[in-house]
């Protein structure tokens, strides 16, 4: 085993290493900042280590990969833009299947009001306009 030695700190500076030194214990925190020193990493204008150049490139390596991946499962305006007009297209059809059956199943027939609604559900149709909500008038006899 290696000799151990005891050196005596101002309080101050015990503080300052507690507050520094991570995971590491103080005396390898110590260690770590003699062998530091004395390598010539004792503060050249703030510069890092390649290690630490490293370590900060591969970060941002991860950091490009995760954004991509997060890009491709995200929708794109025009996918979303997209899905609205199909959907609208898909309640259109199912209103129309819907009104026709409705209308085949009455006894009396509504011809002026089919020619209605057919038209109204055709304006529907080209419109492209932005709005959330269907509005159908509809007349009893």
């Amino acid at each position: 085993m290696s000799e151990k030695r005891m050196l005596i700190l101002p309080v101050a500076i015990v503080e300052k290493i507690n507050q520094n030194r991570g995971d590491l214990s103080q005396g390898e925190f110590i260690e770590f900042l003699i062998e530091s020193y004395i390598k010539g990493e004792h503060g050249a204008g703030g510069s890092i280590s390649e290690k630490e150049l490293q370590e900060v490139k591969d970060l941002l390596a991860e950091l490009k990969i995760k954004i991509e991946n997060f890009e491709k499962k995200a929708a794109t305006r025009d996918e979303v833009q997209a899905f609205q007009e199909d959907t609208r297209k898909l309640l259109k059809s199912f209103l129309d299947f819907f009104v026709g059956y409705g209308l085949e199943l009455g006894n009396h027939s509504l011809s002026g009001d089919l020619r209605e609604l057919s038209s109204s559900l055709g304006k529907m149709d080209e419109a492209t306009d932005d709005s959330n909500q269907v509005k159908i008038k509809w007349k009893k006899e």
